[in-house]
């Protein structure tokens, strides 16, 4: 069954205004437009923003749904196509987000926005173990698109996390997967939206 219905999550200090977010939704629209588009701006807490998630999606078919997320997006995406069974893509998706935010507990600028702040608390990090789900179900629900050159997270650990998916590991490139639009026609594919 073909996709209906398409999240996209953004990654931590990011927004729906990220490159890939913006690229993707007018991609979409312009080839898609049978397709639902949502790509919420999450709420710093992490049990915020799966509650958000849960209930934005609450009443979407599961076989008709996908997820893509990018960074801590990735992770969430995971804990979602876990919950629900539905198709996701990860793009250099957050591993182990508990261990690599410790660090930035306090207050955080938005990434798109600057002048927008939120203030990191300590209890996020709990919130986000309780979102950690364990080895895939269901590997061939995911098609992961990782850089070797990501300056943030580490590839071997990302491609140790989703083995038996769909991987194309990226010999250079960066976290933010700068060059998207060259892989988003593959990302599509995997997603098999609904045509009109």
């Amino acid at each position: 069954m073909s996709t209906t219905h398409l999240l996209y999550l953004h990654g931590f200090r990011s927004s729906p205004q990220s490159a890939k977010a913006r690229q993707m939704a007018a991609r979409v629209a312009r080839d898609y437009p049978a397709v639902h588009w949502w790509c919420p701006q999450l709420p710093p807490s992490p049990a915020e923003a799966a509650a958000l998630i849960a209930q934005g999606t609450a009443d979407w078919d599961s076989r008709r749904m996908a997820v893509v997320g990018s960074s801590l997006g990735g992770f969430y995406a995971t804990w979602l196509a876990e919950q629900r069974g539905c198709r996701a893509v990860v793009l250099n998706p957050a591993v182990d987000p508990a261990r690599d935010l410790a660090g930035y507990i306090g207050e955080q600028s938005a990434w798109h926005n600057p002048a927008e702040h939120f203030f990191f608390q300590p209890q996020y990090i709990g919130e986000l173990r309780a979102l950690e789900v364990g080895p895939l179900s269901h590997p061939e629900h995911f098609f992961a698109l990782m850089a070797k050159g990501d300056e943030v997270l580490d590839w071997r650990e990302m491609t140790a996390r989703y083995p038996g998916t769909r991987l194309k590991l990226l010999e250079g490139g960066d976290h933010a997967l700068s060059d998207f639009e060259v892989h988003m026609q593959e990302v599509l594919d995997f997603l098999d939206l609904e045509t009109m």
